[in-house]
């Protein structure tokens, strides 16, 4: 693989079909997006390593959005990493890449050298889909369980959409020649198509599914039927990808593909390109502020007289006039 087929697949999302499998998925590739989202903070190695899951989830997901939707992923818990937030902007013009941001709120001093997962604690993966000004923000839930945040994807696809989903990942923060390291991270997205539907088990009589505390799995949505031998055959193959052939950069995602299912009619569309992005402003800033009176105002003003933002997405900081803000101001 040349340097610039690379640079050109990396910060994509590839979106393909099995038409011999009724099968639809995606394959990321992330690069420069992720170290965007991760240089803008000091995080611990554990936080990291779940902020890029998060991320290259966001990625695969939000492919689907229709220009001007927002997607948002978040995890809520009790544990040491109390939040993570991602977002994903689609383009406002057909052509234009989507873009990407995240940030995580924790504890660092209980931060421990446990595996990444182990850092949650009793909390809930939330996707909230905005389709823009007029409309009401979607927002489905569900448990933290199944070990990665892979999983939790999983398990909201078989509960909220009844759509059979399957995610595997790799990230890491790869050495490079001259010493330092770079984060990649790519992965890929399988879903059977929606009419898979009518062979979801009901959940009644405490019965759920087969997951941890009874979530739904994706297996749990297809019967002993053509549908559920196609969903097992092409994860068979999933099954079989190595860790450095997610990530690259020596195979292309097309090649990667055919590797697996060349024997399913594997066919692709338009790359989608993203980047790191954010949506901040003062403008932003400042509309946030409206709702305070001059005497909140006043005690969010510091001893340089100044009202300041940061935008923990970013970074940006921003210092404001505190008599042009808030809903009494005088400039």
């Amino acid at each position: 693989m040349t340097i610039g087929s690379k640079l050109a697949w990396d910060d994509t999302v590839l979106p393909f079909q099995l038409d011999h499998a009724d099968i639809r998925g995606r394959v990321a590739r992330l690069d420069g997006v992720l170290n965007g989202v991760l240089s803008q903070h000091d995080y611990p190695e554990p936080v990291e390593a779940l902020i890029a899951e998060m991320t290259l989830l966001t990625a695969l997901i939000g492919q689907t959005m229709k220009l001007r939707w927002k997607l948002s992923l978040q995890v809520q818990t009790r544990g040491a990493l109390r939040m993570i937030a991602t977002d994903y902007f689609a383009p406002t013009k057909e052509g234009e890449p989507a873009r990407l941001r995240a940030y995580a709120s924790f504890d660092r001093e209980q931060i421990t050298e446990a595996p990444a997962y182990d850092q949650l604690e009793d909390g809930y993966f939330a996707v909230l889909i905005d389709q823009g000004k007029g409309t009401t923000p979607y927002q489905g839930i569900t448990p933290l369980a199944g070990g990665a945040l892979a999983r939790c994807a999983e398990s909201y696809f078989a509960q909220s959409e009844q759509i059979p989903t399957r995610f595997m990942l790799n990230f890491g923060n790869v050495p490079q020649a001259d010493g330092s390291s770079h984060w990649r991270a790519g992965g890929v997205m399988l879903q059977h198509m929606p009419k898979a539907s009518p062979f979801a088990k009901p959940q009644v009589d405490g019965e759920g599914g087969t997951g941890e505390n009874g979530v739904l799995r994706p297996e749990d949505l297809l019967g002993d039927t053509d549908d559920g031998e196609n969903w097992r055959r092409v994860n068979f193959h999933l099954d079989t990808v190595d860790e450095l052939e997610l990530i690259g950069p020596d195979l292309p995602p097309t090649d990667l593909l055919v590797r697996l299912y060349h024997e399913e009619g594997p066919r692709v569309f338009d790359a989608q390109p993203v980047r790191f992005g954010c949506t901040c402003s003062e403008d932003r800033v400042r509309q946030s502020l409206s709702i305070y009176s001059a005497r909140d105002i006043e005690k969010m003003t510091t001893e340089d007289g100044k009202v300041t933002a940061d935008c923990q997405f970013c970074g940006a900081h921003y210092e404001l006039d505190p008599e042009s803000v808030g809903f009494e101001a005088k400039k």
